[in-house]
């Protein structure tokens, strides 16, 4: 279910402090957790280490992204591939 429009969009008030910072250029790099965070327009430039639940995965923010979470670039799940066709052993002749 969307956020309500009146509410505006949720971003972590930690967050938004580590972006106003880096602005600032008081801060070096943004490490978040919060995936559930939304991309707003303040953020359009910065490159943000968001947590995937293993590693920092680096989220390099455009104008395209704005309105989404930060937790939709940070996939979750490593895709290894369908299953495919093996090789079937060819017979040896004697």
């Amino acid at each position: 279910m969307a956020r309500s429009k009146n509410k505006g969009p949720y971003v972590h008030p930690k967050l938004l402090r580590k972006v106003q910072r880096h602005k600032r250029g008081e801060l070096a790099e943004i490490k978040t957790w919060s995936r559930s965070s939304m991309i707003i327009p303040e953020m359009v430039g910065l490159t943000i280490r968001v947590h995937n639940g293993r590693h920092m995965v680096p989220v390099y923010i455009t104008e395209a992204m704005i309105g989404h979470r930060l937790g939709e670039f940070a996939p979750t799940r490593t895709f290894r591939g369908h299953g495919g066709m093996r090789k079937k052993a060819t017979p040896q002749l004697k």
